[in-house]
This record gives structure tokens, sequence and C-alpha cells, in this order.
């Protein structure tokens, strides 16, 4: 993997979005060339149309991105690509619309546009025609070496066997720190040299799976292999990278400390963010006063309560905040103001709750809270006072989520299907720990894009 400002992203990935891009802007000039010829037109030197030409290009990745093409499941089936690519095409189609209304002269014509769009797509296709065996395969995956054989090293092999892995692992070294769980690990006796061992067997990367590290840390062993020009690696650090998560299980407070993120050079992002939720909430609020207006009446139809609900919510540095959404449960849904888990199906919600929640449109007056500070557009979810007290009683680390302000979308909320118990907040606790250790304005945007993945497809929406 390679990490761009501090997110990871699998080379496979970042080697076939590169092509993609490339394509993409010939498929644009391909288009424009196309219909010049077409209507007799002469065709002008490409540094005349470059604007357009990428325009288009930016437009038509940032909908692939936000649709899921370079998704697991994308890599690995060539439907499923399709479909998320006939998808992010017809994205495309509409966000240039919008684009070309708004800046005229930024875009190509619609004529181009359109040829530009079926080559586009016949491209992209055989793109992934030609090289999906390469990329869902051995090709782009890291040889990879574990010191230890007892249950921490069954879940590296655990997650090596996942769909879309993106390792292989050549080899497990028994250090004798615990019980042995994995049968053809090597003892490490057995092993004169173990850098010459990792060096024989390719290894790029060699990740420390101890039971136990106090005083078996093999200290001499690690430091040849990292002289060696292999990548050296704790399991901590490793899970984090390749599940985008932090895993309780496996951290402890010194990790925190000496690892890399909450770093100060953040203010710039942190400024850069502030901007844009202003900008953003703003236009938001602006251009949905009517969609949020005509749910309100019907809401308030449909069943008896207000239109708007609102509601103490812990928010940056635990202080506590107002939430504004648009009622999507009886006005009954809690008894004596105590708060109660979400319930897959619950019986709470409305009719027009139901769709509301869906289309995500519940969401929308959130934005105000976005416009006053309170929120940000990325962030963890905001929960109630009673939820949190109890959280932080069960889990580790959990108070440290509210290091940054909350948000109407999240790492979790993209990653993670809707959970409302203890076990669901604790493999969520560790998407939240995720974003608020590495955001930048680059994980907000991707965030952003793949948002739209979840309102199309609303898996575990409740």
């Amino acid at each position: 993997m390679i990490r761009v400002f501090k997110h990871y992203i699998p080379h496979a990935v970042l080697l076939l979005g590169l092509l993609d891009f490339a394509l993409l802007l010939g498929a644009a000039e391909a288009g424009w060339v196309f219909r010049a010829h077409q209507i007799g037109m002469a065709v002008e030197p490409l540094a005349t149309r470059y604007v357009p030409l990428a325009s288009f290009a930016v437009s038509l990745q940032a909908a692939m991105i936000a649709v899921g093409v370079y998704g697991t499941e994308a890599l690995q089936s060539l439907r499923f690509a399709t479909a998320r690519l006939l998808v992010s095409v017809s994205l495309g189609i509409i966000f240039l619309s919008v684009l070309s209304f708004t800046l005229p002269g930024m875009t190509l014509w619609r004529s181009n546009s359109l040829y530009a769009m079926g080559f586009s797509f016949l491209l992209l296709i055989t793109l992934r025609i030609l090289l999906g065996q390469m990329i869902s395969g051995e090709a782009f995956k890291r040889r990879l070496i574990v010191l230890g054989a007892g249950p921490r090293a069954e879940r590296i092999r655990v997650l090596a066997e996942r769909r879309g892995s993106g390792f292989s692992i050549v080899g497990y070294v028994a250090m004798n720190d615990g019980p042995k769980i994995i049968p053809e690990a090597i003892d490490r006796g057995a092993i004169y040299n173990l850098a010459d061992f990792v060096v024989r067997l390719g290894a790029s990367e060699v990740v420390l799976a101890l039971e136990e590290r106090r005083n078996a840390l093999p200290l001499s062993d690690l430091l040849r292999i990292k002289t060696t020009g292999v990548h050296v690696n704790d399991l901590s650090s490793f899970l984090e990278r390749e599940t985008g998560r932090v895993d309780l299980d496996s951290v402890n407070p010194s990790w925190f400390i000496f690892s890399d993120g909450f770093s100060a050079g953040r203010r710039l992002s942190s400024i850069a963010k502030r901007l844009f939720d202003i900008a953003a909430s703003f236009a938001l609020l602006a251009l949905t006063a009517p969609v949020i207006l005509l749910a309100a009446i019907i809401v308030k139809i449909d069943s008896k309560g207000p239109a708007f609900f609102r509601q103490s919510r812990v928010g940056l540095y635990g202080q506590e905040f107002q939430i504004i959404k648009l009622r999507s449960m009886r006005q009954d849904a809690e008894i004596a103001g105590q708060a109660v888990w979400a319930l897959e199906n619950d019986p709470r919600i409305t009719r027009v709750g139901q769709f509301l929640r869906t289309l995500r449109l519940d969401e929308l007056p959130q934005a105000w809270s976005v416009l006053k500070g309170e929120m940000s557009f990325v962030g963890p979810r905001p929960e109630r006072r009673q939820f949190v007290e109890d959280l932080e009683k069960h889990m580790p680390y959990y108070a440290e989520r509210h290091m940054v302000k909350p948000g109407i979308t999240g790492w979790t909320q993209i990653n993670y299907p809707y959970g409302a118990s203890i076990e669901d907040s604790r493999h969520k606790l560790e998407y939240d720990l995720y974003y608020a250790k590495n955001y930048t304005p680059f994980l907000d945007l991707l965030i952003l894009l793949q948002t739209l993945r979840v309102v199309l497809w609303p898996e575990g929406v409740r």
C-alpha cells in the first residue's frame, strides 16, 4: 500500500485509478475529435481545450469513486464493475450538465460529451478485462512473514484469506512466546539466520505478532531484518493499515502516543475543514430549504408531534449541543426521556420516517448545526450523553473520539453497517478512532464522495 495524506491506498487501486484517468482524458479527446470530423469542423490544437477535457475526466472519476468502482467487489467481479461503471457514467452526465449550466465553457459540448461517455465506458471495461486477473491476483500482493504462531498470527491468516486481501503470507516463525496454533510455523531455533531466511523467501514485510512482548522482543533479529531493506511492522499498525480501523484488541496507550497521528500539523486541515463546512452548509440549506419544508409538512400530516426532532448530543471535547433532524419516529419513541437503542425494523419509525431515513433526508436540517460550528459534514456520529457514559465504562479510548467534531457522515458510516448494540459500538469506535487519528481534507473528500454510495445502496440503514 502507498500512503497518501495519511490514508493508505492499495498499489493496484492507485495504478488502476491513474490508468482510468488517462483513459478518460483520451475518451474526452476522442469524443471531441469524432464530433469535429462529423460536422466538418477543423480540429484545433489540444491546448485550446485542456480545461473541458480535465473537467470531464475529474467529474467521471469522482463519480466512480463515489459509487464504489474501486471497492473490493468491483475489483474482483467484472459484472459488478460493469454495473457500477454504468451508474458512475450516468452520474457523470448529470454532474457535467449542471457544471455546463453554471460554468459555460468549462465542459465539453453536449454532443462531444455523449460520444466521450460512450468511449469512456468501452475503454474502462476493456481495461478491466485486460488487467482484471492481474489486479485481483498475486502480482500486486505484498509477501509477508509473520513472527508468531499464536492467536495474533491466526488473525493475520484470516485477513490474508479475506477476499481482496493485498498481501500473502509466505511464512510463519514460532518465537516460543506462547501456544503454537499454526502447525506449519517454523521454530525460531531451526533458523540459523532469520534475516537471511526473510530475504530468501522474497518477503517485503515482516509483522511482529508476539503473544507476550515483555522481555521477548527479538531486537537483534529485527535490527538485521530492517537493515536488509525489509519493512518491519507491529501488529497494531499493520491492522490499522489493512482494515482502516484502530484494532482495540491489540493497541495500548504507548501505541497511541508514539504512532503517527493526532499531529499539530493538522491545524491547516482544521481551518480548511471549517471553511468548507461554512460554504457547503450554507449552500445546502439554501438549495434544500424547499425540500425540508415540504418534508416537514408531510411529517406533520403523517403522525402526531412536531415536524422537527431536537435532542441533546455529545460533541467536540465532550460538550453537549442540540441536534435537529426531521422527525422519523413516533412522538412517544422514548419513555420518560430514556435513551433506547434503535432496532432493526424498529416499530417506532413512521411510514414517512422510513422513507426519509432511506434517502437520508432526515439528516438535512443538521446542516444548521454545521453552519453554527457545532458539527462538521464529516466526523464521528454524535451520541446521547447516556450512551456515551455507558460506553466509556465498557470501552477504552472511547473519549478520544470526541477529539474531533461530530459529523453528518463519516468513516464509520461508509464502512460499517448501521448497528445498535455494545458490540456494534465497539466496531464503530475502531473506525471513529482511525478517523480522529488520521483525518485530512483528502480523507474527508473520499468520505463525502463515498457517502453517495451509501445513499444509493443503503445497506444497513435504520
